[in-house]
């Protein structure tokens, strides 16, 4: 529906205001027949002047305009785009996607020794002999007096008061537990809850760096066979380390070598584990923590990796802190 158009209202004269030196008729007195007006002079060069003016500079402004030269604007093509892409993938390196996960996680992985009686099990054994071989000792090097590394592994920060989830095994039978973070920050820590069908514990540290960042843990509901991931720990206490592969398998089950318990539901992958990746965290490639490392899989009292790990789903893990994210 059209509007009607509006127009402003132009100023008009008033009808009363009478020219100075005009005589004026009384109310009761006859008004004369007015005179007729004198023709109009056929030339005022006042009012043609101006006009004449006026077109030159509208004539003017409109030939300028037309002569203008027009800006050539390009118009790029998908073709160009392309182009430009392909030319900065080759031309600048870029993080894999690996790297890129790894260094989201990296503030959230703690280092996890646990102090005390040495274990005398072969696996104990191995285990000391890699961590004395990765510090430049001789492989059958004993610790000082009250610094035996009975166990050592990797964990990960999932609450930013310093809730810590990592590997039971890690931290049992330990009369002292001492965590690093990522800054370098060395803090006892204390178990608080445990969750041995799963081989998981949960650490409390009693010392926080000044900006403390929690890992963003992922449901494992849409996980799937090949989908890639990355396993961030401390093998052998050399860390922290950072390993890439694919999920191999779900649903997995597990039996320690010495027989002892069965682990069950648990994710399998084949990037590279060894001893002290157990308790880190397994992850995305957006950085996000699908399961924590708990076991490799090895026929031999090597205890070194062959392609087979197994991780627990962050679903089991985070429950086990009492906080199910799912």
């Amino acid at each position: 529906m059209r509007r009607p158009a509006f127009y402003s209202r132009s100023p008009r004269a008033p009808q009363d205001a009478a020219e100075p030196g005009t005589p004026q008729a009384s109310d009761d007195s006859e008004v004369p027949a007015a005179a007729p007006a004198a023709a109009a002079p056929r030339w005022q060069p006042g009012r043609r002047s101006f006009a004449l003016l006026l077109a030159l500079c509208v004539g003017s402004s409109a030939t300028g305009i037309a002569l203008w030269p027009r800006q050539n604007i390009r118009q790029y093509t998908q073709k160009d785009i392309d182009a430009a892409v392909l030319r900065t993938l080759q031309t600048a390196t870029l993080p894999s996607p690996a790297a890129k996960a790894a260094e989201i996680i990296r503030p959230s992985v703690v280092r996890v020794v646990g102090y005390g009686p040495e274990k005398k099990t072969p696996e104990a054994q191995t285990q000391k002999r890699g961590n004395n071989v990765a510090k430049g000792k001789p492989p059958e090097a004993d610790e000082p007096p009250g610094e035996v590394e009975r166990g050592v592994g990797t964990g990960v920060v999932i609450v930013d008061k310093g809730i810590i989830l990592t590997n039971l095994h890690v931290v049992a039978g330990a009369e002292k537990i001492k965590v690093t973070f990522a800054d370098g920050l060395e803090a006892p820590a204390v178990i608080t809850g445990v969750q041995p069908e799963n081989d998981l514990a949960v650490l409390q540290a009693q010392k926080l760096p000044d900006d403390l960042i929690p890992a963003t843990m992922r449901s494992t509901a849409d996980l799937q066979p090949g989908d890639e991931v990355v396993a961030v720990g401390f093998p052998f206490g050399i860390g922290p380390s950072v390993s890439a592969g694919v999920v191999s398998g779900l649903k997995r089950s597990f039996r320690s070598p010495e027989g002892k318990q069965e682990l069950g539901n648990l994710i399998q992958f084949d990037a590279a584990a060894n001893p002290g990746n157990s308790g880190g965290p397994l992850i995305n490639m957006n950085g996000e923590v699908l399961g924590i490392v708990t076991a490799i899989l090895n026929p031999t009292q090597q205890r070194t990796f062959i392609g087979i790990g197994f991780a627990v789903p962050i679903e089991n893990a985070a429950s086990a802190a009492g906080s199910p994210p799912f």
